[in-house]
């Protein structure tokens, strides 16, 4: 039973594209390892930007900076 986590940041995936990354990933799954998509679980988790960081910045503060024109 696979079971992949994706974790992106809160900024607005549609549920299109949600079902598009889990359609996705169970298909790469099934293709590639031979694995039974009715035993595949697919979670998306979404993470408000506040709490993703990257260089020791928030999202949101980078966000905001290059809004700004990268001041």
């Amino acid at each position: 039973m696979p079971y992949v986590q994706i974790q992106i940041t809160r900024e607005g995936a549609t549920p299109a594209q949600k079902a598009a990354l889990i359609q996705g990933a169970t298909e790469l799954l099934v293709k590639v390892l031979n694995k039974n998509p009715a035993t595949t679980f697919v979670v998306i988790d979404e993470v408000d930007t506040d709490n993703w960081g990257i260089a020791g910045e928030t999202v949101t503060r980078l966000r905001q900076a290059a809004a700004e024109g990268g001041r």
